[in-house]
């Protein structure tokens, strides 16, 4: 289960900016370390250390490569990407040019076993100013609070 905590938090831009809101932010996002994916890919099936971090450096290298030519890539169950470079919208067909493209990004599309983990995710929101107001609410005989 993932637990949240209210942090507070100013707007930055728009119509409110300036103004006090609230969000709620994971307490300790959990880390995974490149390390300790190897050491489980090592205990989970017959390959080395070795051929592990052999294939996960291939797999980055093909990435790369993949990327540089602006392509897509299948992983199978796992995700596919692609490379996209979006361009700016202007008035006149002869202004468009390579200087309207902006930044290229890589766009990961999880499959559907990974789809279908993420609905799974448990969460809970560790909010006190909520469950002071439950509190409250239950204060009287017969009275029932949610």
């Amino acid at each position: 289960m993932l637990i949240f905590k209210v942090v507070e938090t100013i707007h930055r831009i728009g119509p409110k900016k300036g103004q006090k809101a609230f969000n709620a932010m994971q307490k300790a996002p959990m880390k995974f370390s490149a390390t300790w994916l190897v050491e489980r890919i090592v205990r989970e099936t017959s390959l080395s250390e070795g051929d592990v971090r052999n294939v996960l450096i291939t797999l980055r290298n093909i990435i790369v490569e993949v990327v540089k030519m602006g392509g897509s890539l299948d992983l199978g169950d796992i995700f596919s990407l692609r490379t996209t470079i979006p361009s700016k919208m202007v008035d006149k067909e002869e202004d468009v040019t390579a200087a309207v493209l902006k930044r290229p990004r890589v766009i990961v599309r999880w499959k559907s076993a990974i789809t279908e983990a993420l609905k799974k995710i448990e969460v809970e929101v560790d909010n006190p100013k909520r469950k002071e107001e439950k509190k409250k609410s239950k204060g009287g005989i017969g009275q029932h609070g949610n």
